[in-house]
């Protein structure tokens, strides 16, 4: 049997890693500013990390959830103290799809409504209607093609207010920055008028921080630097540094009813011992406070130089648009230079390197960025 080939994949095998730095099977060192697409928040096989896992394992790895789970029940509490949301729930599932897919089934619960909102260029899962809305035509099957998602140009509130004058809406889901669109940003105008307008509509708002949050933004959460509330937040990739773990951040006005969601993996003991050395590390090194710090410091650096077109984005969650084809630089940087980095369309290097990247490893990425552009 050979692998479903679905990936374009480097003719490389990473075997270790620590921080932001990870090597291949014949030694070579690289750089990481992907972080194996931000889901590396507190740096490579951290020590915590890996003894928060290894004492976990040695007691209990998994029991489903049909039984008290302590461990879960802590994470709650961390997670609210550490985002500012004590007052709401928590739902924990396992992939940022399965979150956003029941982020929506819960506004449609609550509204009883079926329509949903999405924003051009979105990207929120390839799971039933979380690929639904999606806006990438090539990844949706027909039978996922259900007529439920409207899609409307980012930041074109009038759009938006349009459809939810409707009255028929279940929810609005956003990226308040868009990763796979282009490191693209909502703003404040926009957000504080999306929340208004779903409030006289009766409309759910969820926000997507999958990929921009967990203190990737230089805040816990990136709709925190707009001044906006969400009802619903889907969180993922960050949280677990790894090991897969997802959730779902829910406001006080949804009574949980039993039965209605459900997860056989979600929360296991393994995962939230993840999650939990991971708000262990972020508290005591202060990485939110890093990402701010570093990634203002690449985004200086970043827009001086000739050749990009824009440098976009918030705290370690950097787009760099050029005018032509990435596709050449990106592989020189990890043949030539030993970094790897992410992509977004054909023109725009993506950065999600790592809360942990130091200003040093920053200047050494710029300097070999530099000497391929060169």
């Amino acid at each position: 049997m050979k692998l479903y080939d679905v990936y374009p994949l480097f003719d490389i095998d990473i075997v270790r890693g620590q921080g932001c730095t990870v090597w291949d099977d014949k030694g070579t060192e690289y750089l990481d500013l992907y972080g194996g697409h931000a889901v590396i928040s507190i740096g490579h096989c951290h020590p915590h990390y890996v003894e928060m896992m290894q004492t976990q394992l040695n007691k209990l790895g998994f029991y489903s959830n049909s039984v008290i789970n302590t461990l879960q029940v802590q994470l709650a509490e961390r997670l609210g103290k550490a985002c500012g949301y004590e007052d709401y729930n928590l739902f924990l599932v396992n992939s940022g799809a399965e979150a956003n897919e029941n982020a929506l089934k819960l506004a449609s619960f609550h509204t009883g409504r079926k329509r949903v909102l999405a924003a051009g260029k979105a990207f929120h899962g390839r799971t039933s209607l979380a690929v639904e809305a999606t806006d990438n035509p090539k990844i949706i099957a027909p039978i996922n093609a259900c007529g439920h998602v409207t899609f409307l140009p980012l930041n074109d509130l009038a759009a938006f207010e349009a459809e939810l004058s409707k009255g028929d809406v279940a929810a609005v889901i956003i990226e308040c920055i868009q990763g796979v669109g282009g490191i693209r940003m909502a703003t404040a105008e926009f957000m504080q008028g999306l929340r208004k307008a779903c409030d006289a509509h009766g409309t759910v708002l969820i926000c997507d921080e999958i990929q921009c949050g967990y203190g990737r933004s230089g805040r816990f959460f990136a709709h925190q630097h707009l001044d906006v509330k969400p009802d619903i937040i889907t969180v993922a990739k960050g949280i677990g540094n790894g090991f897969p773990l997802s959730g779902v951040l829910i406001s006080p006005m949804f009574e949980a009813t039993y039965g209605q969601l459900g997860t056989t993996f979600g929360g296991n003991h393994l995962a939230c011992a993840a999650a939990l050395a991971v708000l262990d590390v972020m508290e005591s090194e202060n990485l939110v406070e890093n990402a701010a710090r570093v990634g203002e410091h690449l985004m200086t650096e970043l827009s001086k130089m000739e050749g990009p077109v824009e440098v976009r984005g918030k705290g370690l969650m950097i787009g760099i648009e050029f005018a032509e084809s990435i596709k050449e630089m990106r592989t020189r940087l990890v043949k030539e230079q030993h970094v790897f980095t992410g992509a977004a369309s054909t023109n725009i290097l993506r950065l999600l390197p790592p809360l942990t990247l130091t200003m040093e490893q920053a200047d050494d990425f710029l300097q070999r960025l530099r000497r391929v552009m060169a």
